[in-house]
């Protein structure tokens, strides 16, 4: 199965933000390369967040580009065979930590927005991925710092987005 294939099955199994689903499948469709950061129409891009619910934080990194506290992710490779395996590759190599676990059910959440040209959208599918206990991270090259924030501090650094997908995952680990 390619991993334009999984995608698709990936979000025709996703329950909840419907219209935001139907609008990324619905690119999918009139974009067969919709996979892929070459397709400026916009194009998918997987990202989890990391948290670490013995301690109730998450590990955020500060964009190198958007200079924003965020989720880590970014866009699918030729290499990635599923959407799960490119969330948990992105959010290896932009967190350094190793044994990063996937939260069971899928997609927490859906997050198009903007970006600047040439591209247009971001499609993101969102997961979350639970930290091995004694996590050590590392800053990569995309990102300026790479911290760890509690429950309480996230809305006070980032944006909506990646406080709707705290609030969710909290909700899927009934935190």
């Amino acid at each position: 199965m390619s991993l334009y294939d999984d995608t698709v099955l990936v979000l025709k199994g996703f329950e909840g933000q419907e219209e935001l689903r139907q609008s990324y499948l619905d690119h999918l469709t009139a974009h067969p390369d919709g996979m892929w950061k070459a397709c400026h129409a916009g194009h998918i891009t997987a990202s989890a967040l990391v948290i670490d619910p013995e301690r109730g934080r998450v590990l955020l990194t500060l964009h190198r580009k958007l200079r924003m506290w965020l989720q880590m992710g970014g866009h699918c490779e030729p290499g990635d065979a599923t959407l799960e395996a490119a969330a948990l590759r992105e959010t290896t190599e932009e967190s350094g930590i190793r044994g990063l676990t996937l939260l069971a059910g899928g997609p927490v959440r859906l997050d198009r927005h903007p970006i600047p040209a040439p591209c247009h959208w971001h499609f993101d599918v969102q997961y979350a991925v639970l930290a091995p206990l004694d996590a050590e991270h590392a800053i990569s090259d995309e990102s300026l710092d790479v911290r760890w924030f509690g429950y309480d501090e996230v809305a006070q650094v980032a944006d909506d987005s990646v406080v709707r997908l705290l609030e969710q995952t909290r909700a899927r680990l009934g935190a």
